[in-house]
């Protein structure tokens, strides 16, 4: 149960004075959520500082300054379109006050004639006449100190303005209790000279200088040690929940995995056979396995699995395969199942779309042990799904997974344990590793099957757009198929959809009935028809979004073009490069970038000409972008994080993923002072599911 001392902070947007359900939408939007915490959390992105007292004469052009006048005059504009000027002046000279749409007798009652104002905004100068357009304060001069002397920005969305914004920012702090344990380590917080935790919050949202809200500042730092630290210690309870149980030794004998050797078209690379030799060895132990593969694209990540599975087999248990997607789930299984029926793997498949008596016959199969790997998407996590004897687990692009399905999942296997592999596509440095995977044992995949081409990567501007669709032509008449790619123009469910709607409609025009479009709004089935259609050759062009940057294989392939390439993260690049290049064929991919491309982005594309190696291709984005940008993309593999810069925080992600060991070596079940104070922060930080794996606690 959450503590009580933190339910304000999980009250509605609603709870807070002057926030009625109007304004909360809007708030909710620009914090990302809907509680008080997430206003909270919600971080400035700059100061005004509004200590600078200069005369009228003095007063710098386009800074901001507060300033003592008198009120001189009024004059209302001519035409409602007109504005309001009011004169004011002191010793030095006069100056305007600028106000659009304002009603006269307002402004009449907050500065009347002969009146002394405090006023506080942007100086500007029009036609040599100093002026302040909509002053954000006017304050009498015994109200001084309702002008803050250094006034935190915050980031808006359309419908909140500055002023609504910072209210709730204050009163958000208001509801944060003061009286906390502290659960940090004393000597770290020592060492660090960091606040108190309502300290740090009260320097953020109430700073006095630019030191209070730096990301490197004392405060940020300690908040974003606190998120870090429930991170690493939340993944910590779980690697011991999967280790709690003792598994159980899996020896395979070695028939099925002979057999599929056999039936492979290539040897296996070495890498391959390490981890394989890895995985058995894990299988082997009395201790249940966490393993994560991590793979570049096309490195026979899912050949590795299957022999992991086999290894189960063998040993009489059975396997499951579990994708984020239908389409990839689809896909595992056509891929899967001739070397499955070579090797007398029987081999089945559950997703959201079987229902009724298909559905059902599968389920009992399962059941009865007749099914010896089933592939799915999280259908299999459903309370229905039950299995004779489930002893490996494989996940598929981990990152679209959170860590309480992953527990449904392990938590399907038999009282003896399960024994999970963990399969990543994407390359992620270490410290960004142990964000997304805590202490996981790592097997990676470094070299590319033989056979694989290297795919000839050019950088061209969209200004060539012409250009390059007659080369998509001369392409199709030499037999190829081509993807073309659009972009996600903004976080929205219709604009990747319309852009990709938007070049369906001028490819279709030029090549007929050959193009076909999938992207995230189609149905599901609708979606697998196109791609069936393009795997079977009888499209040619396939303009897509995002959605095919996951398991599509279609060796034909060979030509990939992505519009506005600008606008993606380089391992997503990486991910849909890597779906040409995987037959006899010579690929390419093409990435068109807009005019106005700035120098980072050009660099980063250069990056990919340059180099197949998607482990070198996440370290440049690392130096190039910094986590923070790598983070912003969906497909990084790594969780969100509110306060934590990694870019600048990714050494506190060393230093908290040793304390949350020391932390559960010490004192396991969090009972002493410091481990309750740690209860909380998990709570904080909606860990709650960690919580729960506490035995009774």
């Amino acid at each position: 149960m959450r503590p009580d001392r933190l339910f304000p902070l999980f009250a509605p947007l609603t709870s807070l004075a002057g926030v009625g359900p109007k304004l909360a939408k809007p708030i909710a939007k620009a914090v990302g959520g809907d509680r008080v915490v997430d206003v909270l959390f919600h971080l400035p992105f700059a100061l005004v500082d509004r200590r600078a007292r200069p005369t009228i004469a003095a007063a710098p052009v386009n800074q901001v300054a507060t300033i003592a006048v008198t009120v001189d005059a009024h004059r209302p504009g001519r035409s409602p379109k007109q504005p309001y000027r009011v004169v004011v002046s002191d010793e030095t000279g006069e100056m305007h006050l600028i106000y659009f749409k304002a009603e006269g007798d307002w402004l009449q009652k907050l500065l009347p004639l002969g009146s002394t104002r405090l006023i506080s905004g942007r100086v500007e100068s029009y036609d040599g006449q100093a002026q302040m357009p909509h002053p954000d304060y006017v304050v009498a001069l015994n109200e001084e100190e309702r002008i803050p002397a250094v006034e935190p920005i915050y980031p808006l969305s359309a419908g909140i303005t500055t002023r609504p914004m910072a209210k709730a920012v204050q009163a958000a702090l208001a509801k944060a209790p003061t009286d906390l344990p502290d659960w940090l380590d004393g000597p770290l917080k020592a060492r660090e000279g960091w606040p108190e935790w309502h300290g740090a919050w009260t320097s953020i949202h109430r700073p006095q200088s630019a030191d209070d809200v730096a990301v490197d500042g004392a405060a940020r730092q300690r908040l974003a040690y606190d998120e870090l630290l429930a991170n690493q210690l939340a993944l910590a309870l779980v690697r011991r929940q999967l280790r709690r149980v003792r598994g159980r030794p899996i020896v395979g004998t070695g028939t099925l995995q002979d057999k599929l050797r056999a039936a492979l078209p290539y040897r296996l690379t070495q890498a391959q056979e390490l981890a394989i030799a890895e995985i058995a060895g894990d299988l082997a132990a009395p201790t249940r396995m966490l393993r994560l593969l991590q793979g570049d694209v096309g490195s026979g990540k899912t050949v590795v699995a299957l022999i992991a599975m086999a290894i189960a087999i063998e040993a009489g248990a059975q396997a499951c395969l579990m994708a984020p997607t239908e389409l990839l789930a689809r896909q595992h299984a056509a891929s899967l199942g001739p070397l499955c029926e070579v090797a007398g793997i029987r081999l089945g498949i559950l997703t959201g779309r079987d229902t009724g008596t298909a559905r059902r016959r599968i389920l009992e199969q399962l059941a009865r042990g007749e099914i010896d790997i089933v592939v799915g998407t999280h259908a299999l996590l459903e309370d229905g799904v039950a299995y004779r004897n489930l002893g490996l687990a494989v996940i598929d692009e981990q990152h679209r997974f959170g860590v309480d399905q992953r527990l449904t999942m392990a938590a399907k296997g038999k009282e003896d344990g399960l024994d999970v592999l963990v399969m990543s596509a994407t390359p992620i440095p270490r410290t960004l590793t142990l964000t997304a995977f805590g202490d996981m044992d790592v097997s990676r995949l470094l070299d590319k099957p033989p056979g694989r081409q290297k795919i000839d990567t050019r950088v061209v501007s969209l200004a060539r757009l012409g250009e390059m669709v007659e080369a998509v032509a001369r392409a199709l008449d030499r037999g190829a198929q081509v993807y073309w790619v659009c972009p996600l123009v903004a976080e929205s469910e219709t604009s990747d959809a319309a852009a990709a709607e938007e070049r369906f409609g001028h490819l279709q025009a030029r090549f007929g009935e050959l193009v076909g479009l999938v992207h995230g709004r189609l149905k599901p089935a609708e979606k697998d028809r196109v791609m069936q259609e393009f795997a079977q050759g009888h499209l040619k062009l396939l303009v897509a979004t995002t959605v095919i940057e996951v398991g599509v294989d279609v060796p034909q392939a060979t030509v990939m073009v992505i519009e506005q390439a600008e606008r993606f993260g380089l391992a997503q690049l990486h991910q849909l490069r890597g779906r040409v290049g995987r037959g006899a064929q010579a690929s390419f991919c093409i990435l068109l970038y807009a005019a106005n491309t700035g120098e980072t982005a050009r660099k980063r594309l250069e990056v990919l000409r340059d180099t197949d190696d998607g482990f070198v291709i996440a370290e440049a984005d690392l130096k190039i972008r910094g986590a923070g940008e790598i983070l912003g993309t969906r497909q990084s593999g790594v969780p969100e994080f509110r306060l934590v810069d990694l870019d600048r925080h990714g050494a506190l992600m060393e230093i908290a993923h040793d304390d949350a060991r020391m932390i559960l070596e010490r004192d396991p079940q969090l009972r002493t002072a410091r481990g309750e104070a740690l209860r909380t922060l998990l709570y904080l930080f909606e860990r709650d599911s960690a919580v729960r794996y506490l035995g009774s606690g």
